[in-house]
């Protein structure tokens, strides 16, 4: 059986701005993609609200630091196949950084923990899928509207970033902003039919990238 491990902020972990709350467990886009790749493939969704590639925030009781705690995660799903990275969007808020090009330092951080993380036992390093979120959108929602101040001007630079590190670094890479679009009830998250439409649009790229 193959395994993939999906790393990211919210809208892996499946926020639903309506609620709010969390989508339904067949909604969210990790479990579109265990549908569609069928049991011979194992998907691990990995997310947690407000992550980043590399930076710290300490305004919540979890570590949102993606670089810090992700070697952690990958000793716990040993043996991996493909670990398919969508992180960025949180690394737009002013007080974390609000620069692409620092989010683009923080995804070639990232890749290179899991390529050089000892996983053991002579497994293999995994191969790498990096996912650029869906741009942050103009919203009216006071609270997300100051929290990514300049957020949808800057998270429309990350796909060509994410796109040129991958060609760098020898990943596969997908722009999830290809298939969907952030919701106006507060410009950062997704509804059910935009999250779905990223595990659809992923799968037929990881099948190709696990030669299955």
């Amino acid at each position: 059986m193959k395994t993939v491990l999906c790393y990211g902020d919210s809208l892996t972990w499946g926020y639903n701005a309506a609620g709010p709350g969390r989508h339904a467990f067949d909604d969210r886009w990790p479990s579109v993609l265990q549908k569609e790749l069928g049991a011979s493939v194992n998907v691990i969704a990995e997310g947690l609200n407000g992550r980043t590639t590399a930076f710290d925030d300490h305004l919540a009781a979890a570590d949102r630091n993606g670089a810090r705690l992700l070697p952690t995660i990958l000793g716990t799903h040993a043996p991996i196949d493909l670990v398919v990275i969508m992180l960025g969007a949180n690394d737009m808020k002013p007080w974390i950084h609000g620069n692409p090009l620092a989010a683009r330092q923080g995804m070639a951080r990232l890749v290179s923990i899991v390529l050089g993380y000892d996983h053991g036992m002579g497994y293999p390093a995994p191969q790498i899928l990096l996912v650029s979120p869906p741009a942050v959108s103009r919203t009216e929602n006071a609270e997300y509207k100051d929290m990514f101040a300049g957020g949808d001007k800057a998270s429309r630079e990350l796909a060509p970033l994410y796109a040129a590190l991958a060609d760098e670094v020898g990943c596969g890479f997908f722009d999830a902003g290809s298939v969907a679009e952030t919701t106006p009830l507060d410009g950062v998250h997704l509804d059910a039919e935009n999250t779905r439409a990223i595990g659809h649009a992923i799968a037929p790229i990881v099948r190709v990238m696990l030669e299955l």
